[in-house]
């Protein structure tokens, strides 16, 4: 027995399947796959995009396959192909024919072409190459990385590099980027050809202009070796092109990192951040983003309260005490958040201290304390508890949801 299904037919031919209640509509046509056609999990027609959806698992039996390496069962597409276009098949979309994969060989040829014509400096044939390697790519994942595994990676580093100069490359250098985001992790050469003063320019060029696949590499990058740090604070506007990425997209977690690795090797680099009012534009993330970009936007606070001025400036923005209590239990990576609120009640006046402790911190605190964390953390969240003790017991503040018998088990000496 196949499976039956109802398909409304638009303009002669069934343009979608679809399950529908069973009704007298004349244009309605009850079709049934052949069991033998059928998806064993989803029990629809079968196609070929379990591995090319991401899947590295065998679809029957759900074990990790140690290879992807498939054998294509020709005969069995020719006949759901044949079917489809049959009138049993009721004129359902015949089903494409998978490419031919790209072979090593085929690669190697793309990649000596590519290199040919960057030395030359053939724009449109350099452009004709690394479109190939896109169009590849969107193929299959196998495709990607029979193109990662022959050298593409270099290549393209070096291609970028040669054109990074040129002012009306700005096409070719865009699609380089999204290519190299499948090539990571770059290797030395590849990555001394990205970190030149023209390409990292032309990256941060390229981020500025909201290129996305730019702000991923440049983290990459950052994330690879602290001397490219040291090289992209060097950029000219390199602060603005990172403070206009996370203003046009404040779920961009790559130049927050990149944010935080250039505060953290270079605290000069706060000085600018701060005129360019970074505390208030991160603060502003943490209200209704989601953890990922909050905790994102927590590690910068917290480098940004390494110095004095940062400080001063977190203090001054009225929302960092409400948002900071109000996320301490709904995080799951707090060290940041912690360290924070720390830093900023401990270099106070103790008017932090007091509206953190009548927003419900000390509470939020204490079970953070009862669940368990960080030597560090599980300190500074000591150190707090006592400075709001302190202020309870100075302004005579008493919290009824705490007798006097509370046994605080990780907290090294009694409030």
């Amino acid at each position: 027995m196949g499976l039956s299904l109802r398909v409304r037919r638009r303009g002669g031919s069934v343009s979608k399947k679809e399950i529908i209640p069973v009704t007298s509509c004349s244009e309605e046509v009850e079709i049934t796959i052949p069991s033998q056609f059928q998806c064993p999990i989803s029990y629809e027609l079968m196609k070929d995009p379990w591995f090319e959806s991401g899947y590295q698992t065998c679809p029957v039996t759900n074990t990790v396959l140690t290879s992807l390496e498939q054998i294509p069962n020709h005969t069995i597409r020719r006949m759901i192909q044949g079917w489809c276009g049959s009138s049993l098949g009721g004129g359902i979309e015949r089903i494409p024919t998978p490419r031919v994969p790209v072979t090593s060989h085929q690669v190697s040829e793309i990649c000596e072409r590519l290199s040919a014509a960057t030395r030359r400096g053939d724009y449109a044939a350099c452009m004709e190459m690394v479109t190939k390697m896109t169009r590849l790519g969107k193929e299959s994942e196998r495709n990607r990385k029979c193109v990662k595994e022959n050298g593409a990676g270099l290549v393209l580093c070096v291609c970028f590099d040669a054109f990074s100069e040129n002012a009306n490359a700005s096409l070719l250098l865009e699609e380089t980027v999204s290519v190299l985001t499948w090539m990571l992790p770059i290797g030395l050469e590849g990555q001394s050809k990205l970190t030149t003063t023209s390409s990292f320019n032309r990256l941060v060029e390229l981020l500025r202009n909201g290129d996305q696949n730019a702000a991923f590499l440049i983290k990459e990058l950052l994330e690879l070796n602290v001397t490219h740090v040291h090289a992209l604070t060097k950029i000219n506007g390199v602060q603005e092109a990172f403070m206009k990425s996370i203003n046009r997209d404040s779920t961009c977690v790559n130049s927050l990192i990149s944010i935080h690795h250039m505060i953290l090797t270079n605290q000069e680099t706060v000085s600018r951040f701060l005129e360019l009012d970074l505390v208030n534009i991160t603060v502003e993330m943490l209200v209704d983003s989601e953890n990922s970009v909050c905790e994102k936007a927590l590690t910068v606070l917290n480098v940004i309260c390494e110095t004095k001025e940062g400080r001063e400036k977190v203090r001054r923005n009225k929302l960092v005490i409400p948002i900071l209590v109000k996320k301490i239990l709904k995080i799951s990576e707090k060290k940041d958040l912690v360290s924070v609120m720390w830093k900023v009640c401990k270099s106070g006046d103790g008017s932090e201290v007091e509206e953190a402790l009548r927003l419900g911190a000390f509470k939020k605190l204490v079970v953070m304390l009862q669940v368990g964390c960080g030597e560090g953390t599980k300190e500074k969240v000591t150190e707090l508890l006592k400075m709001m003790n302190k202020v309870m017991k100075m302004n005579g503040f008493v919290d009824r949801s705490y007798s006097s018998s509370i046994e605080f088990k990780h907290v090294k000496k009694p409030f």
